[in-house]
């Protein structure tokens, strides 16, 4: 029997349009916090939406006009609902979350994948690396994964290690490095550094937790499904980046860089570190808390990071 005449198969005056429309409205009167992976009502009613309809992330607007199913309508409204009164990220629900353009799998073993050093990745890390040659590169904290399989998809002949102290995580980011067939990507477990004795790499790039203690209890609903040790980071946001930045030079090749997202941390960091000459990256959106440095610089600088670091 087909469509038409299956009694089963009601459609309403409702449209992929009318239901976006619809959940952006609802997710606006609700008073949503949209911090994961995107900014607005109108994109994370949009992606909820595609996924109750199985459709893809970037449907073309052509078909925005399809009309829906009772049932379609209400498999969408149930994610609505959970988005709404379980405050779940949207992430989460959809279990998926697009990173420097590729599809990681996301849930709450780590967070949602969000950072901007996706445009760097994108961009080759140029012009930071100024044409050095890379042969290692470390994603330090890597969570999900996204960093460094990411990473390892741009740059084929370059081996990549991603390091994280969670094994949950790590069991996350094997999901997604098979996901994206990343075989130049090796998951290791790690506290920071302490368990990589010996290793060396020409490029290591981190994006640590670095939300201080106040801001990480007064986090909207939406943050308290992903696992605090990936946010928390002390009483100014830089417990981990001043280790990080204390142990870096024994683990990269003499030209090495280092590349490390602080947030809303810098602040706090320069004040600290003034006499050390860290570049701000500029995103198309403006400062986005990213340095990068030279391991030269942390090298003639030691003294006074290890001092700041040891006093954690």
């Amino acid at each position: 029997m087909s469509a038409q005449t299956d009694p089963s198969v009601t459609f309403e005056q409702l449209t992929i349009v009318d239901l976006i429309r619809h959940g952006g409205s609802r997710f606006g009167a609700a008073g949503l916090t949209f911090g994961h992976s995107y900014d607005n009502a109108l994109d994370e009613a949009t992606q909820l939406v595609l996924h109750a309809l199985h459709m893809p992330h970037d449907l073309s607007p052509v078909y925005g006009n399809s009309r829906v199913t009772t049932d379609e309508k209400q498999k969408v409204l149930a994610l609505f609902d959970r988005r709404i009164n379980e405050r779940i990220p949207a992430a989460y629900l959809t279990g998926e979350a697009w990173f420097a353009g590729l599809s990681f799998k996301s849930d709450p073993r780590a967070l949602v994948p969000r950072s901007p050093i996706a445009e760097l990745i994108e961009s080759g890390f140029e012009p930071w690396l100024g044409g050095r040659q890379v042969h290692r590169a470390l994603d330090l904290c890597t969570g999900s994964g996204c960093i460094a399989i990411a990473t390892a998809h741009y740059h084929p002949d370059w081996q990549v290690d991603g390091v994280d102290i969670n094994d949950d995580a790590l069991a996350l980011a094997a999901e997604n490095k098979t996901r994206l067939h990343a075989d130049n990507v090796t998951l290791r477990k790690s506290d920071l550094f302490q368990q990589l004795q010996g290793e060396v790499y020409d490029l290591i790039v981190t994006n640590p937790p670095y939300v201080t203690n106040d801001e990480t209890d007064a986090l909207p609903a939406e943050y308290a499904h992903e696992p605090e040790l990936g946010l928390r980071a002390g009483d100014d946001g830089l417990d981990l980046a001043l280790k990080i930045l204390r142990d870096a030079p024994d683990h990269l090749s003499e030209e090495g860089l280092l590349i490390c997202e602080v947030g809303e941390a810098e602040r706090a960091l320069v004040e600290l570190l003034p006499e050390l000459p860290l570049a701000w990256v500029e995103f198309k959106v403006g400062q986005m808390g990213i340095f990068v440095v030279e391991r030269a610089d942390l090298v003639e600088h030691a003294a006074r990071i290890r001092e700041l670091a040891n006093a954690r």
